[in-house]
């Protein structure tokens, strides 16, 4: 079984001559005690292509020191990494291989790098003994396995923060280390430093050039929702917080965008990959859908007075809640596992090296790119004045429901043109993110109101008073009605921005 460390650590430029300083002298030590030294032998993997290098992930598999086994290395922030271990053996664990299974998709992982290192650990401790921090001064000794057969030699120092840390001790650490002439590593990790003095070439990548044609624009927007969906993949088979909804949300923008930007993307190429991406965002929202409606119902519930909360009405909705959401979870790694998101995730890949670019995209970004947006606007605008002349009721809902869905495709559409169009493009999105918003809560109240009917029907048949759930549902509907009063003119806003007089155009 797998278990997850958070890593915050600096790296230092070391040579055989340097000395450590006193760290007693930093701020909150106390006294530094020297564990000696020991041997590690790490073994790290790749694609042939180095994928997990590009996107900074480090797997490996390492003998010696205290924690042996598996570890998988996955990027939070700079100087900040979440790291995965699993026990020594002979394979790589199911459970890392699934992590790494966006980047890598069919692809052998191969040995890429050895690294030797001996590793000489101080803990720097607090008045209490504590541990505040590990400091290591590593010699490392690195042999190019895959894809060339040189061999490298340095000294670094690592510092890692213990466990619960302030990350601004880091800070009083290196401001000592500065001061006896010890600089900060310009590698970000031993894997990356390995790679770059190994390389047989030039390994490294051309800096992205700047977007100049329609092409280069939707182009740059398409990659950025594909690289979120590939890095969303491991977070989401962790359950860490909002990356399901994250990873729907990156998902709705790159159909989007492929229904967007027609002239410029062949849709023959794009549409069935569309029809994937629809079937993608289904089963991601299976889970949150549940999520957020779960959260509605259970703060309506919590801000009742408890006077009013006749009935057994919190264990029901807890029982509701857990009954509909039980193996969500599951389900949702089983997609990720299965052929269908994999054949996706190479179709994606082959979307970002070979774009089916049409020859509108070869033209200047203003003209095309702007009509784009402004046929979104269009869409949207006969969508909204269809449904605000409803009406209140079910068909009102519906209408406003498909109001939403034109308001997001209008909104990505001004996203990815915003580099382009500048400003206009730029007011344009942040308005349709507050249309976005004020549809969205009106159906999240439609959907909660479904539901609070559904209990309270159950409720009925067991014999329980439905008193409870019918203020729940008349609050719903109150703040439905409001919803539907604000909306003409937060649309008003929306509806401003007219891209027919963008640059360009």
């Amino acid at each position: 079984m797998a278990d997850s460390k958070r890593e915050i650590e600096r790296k230092y430029e070391a040579t055989g001559d340097t000395r450590l300083p006193d760290l007693t002298r930093v701020a909150g030590v106390t006294a530094v005690q020297h564990l000696g030294v020991s041997e590690l032998d790490a073994v790290y993997y790749d694609t042939e292509d180095l994928r997990l290098a590009a996107d900074h992930l480090t797997l490996r598999r390492r003998t010696g020191g205290a924690d042996a086994g598996w570890h998988l290395k996955l990027p939070v922030a700079t100087g900040v990494r979440d790291e995965i271990r699993a026990p020594l053996s002979d394979a790589l664990p199911a459970e890392l291989a699934g992590l790494v299974r966006s980047r890598v998709r069919d692809s052998a992982l191969v040995p890429v790098v050895r690294l030797r290192s001996a590793r000489d650990v101080h803990v720097l401790k607090g008045p209490d003994g504590t541990p505040l921090a590990e400091l290591s001064v590593d010699e490392v000794r690195a042999e190019r396995l895959h894809g060339g057969s040189r061999a490298t030699a340095w000294t670094e120092i690592e510092v890692e923060l213990a466990d619960d840390g302030d990350p601004a001790f880091l800070d009083a650490v290196e401001e000592r280390l500065g001061e006896a002439g010890v600089r900060p590593s310009t590698a970000p990790s031993k894997l990356s430093r390995a790679l770059a003095e190994t390389s047989p070439g030039d390994e490294g990548q051309e800096p992205a050039a700047r977007p100049r044609t329609a092409g280069d624009h939707v182009l740059a927007y398409v990659r950025e929702q594909i690289t979120a969906i590939v890095a969303l993949d491991p977070a989401v088979r962790r359950g860490l917080p909002d990356a399901v909804h994250r990873m729907r949300v990156a998902t709705r923008r790159l159909r989007s965008t492929l229904r967007t930007y027609r002239k410029v993307l062949d849709r023959t190429v794009t549409d069935p990959l569309g029809k994937e991406l629809k079937w993608l965002a289904a089963e991601l929202g299976v889970d949150r859908d549940q999520e957020v409606l779960d959260a509605r119902l259970h703060s309506r519930l919590d801000a009742m007075p408890r006077p009013l909360v006749l009935g057994p009405v919190d264990a029901r909705l807890r029982i509701w809640s857990t009954a509909r959401r039980n193996g969500s979870r599951n389900r949702l790694v089983a997609v990720l596992d299965g052929a269908r998101y994999l054949t996706l995730l190479e179709s994606l890949a082959a979307l970002r090296t070979a774009p089916p670019l049409l020859p509108a995209a070869a033209g200047p970004p203003g003209k095309t790119l702007a009509r784009a947006v402004h046929k979104g606007h269009k869409r949207l605008a006969g969508r909204m004045e269809h449904a605000l002349e409803l009406p209140p009721g079910s068909e009102r809902d519906l209408a406003l429901h498909d109001a939403r869905k034109a308001a997001k495709r209008a909104r990505y559409a001004a996203e990815a043109a915003r580099p382009a169009l500048g400003k206009p493009a730029r007011k344009s999105a942040k308005r349709l993110k507050a249309l976005q918003k004020a549809l969205g809560d009106h159906q999240d109240s439609v959907v909660a109101r479904e539901a609070l009917r559904a209990l309270a029907v159950q409720a009925h048949a067991a014999g329980e008073t439905s008193f409870t759930w019918g203020l729940l549902y008349g609050q719903e509907e109150a703040a439905a009605g409001a919803s539907e009063r604000e909306l003409p003119g937060v649309w008003a806003k929306a509806v401003r921005a007219d891209f027919r007089t963008a640059s360009g155009s």
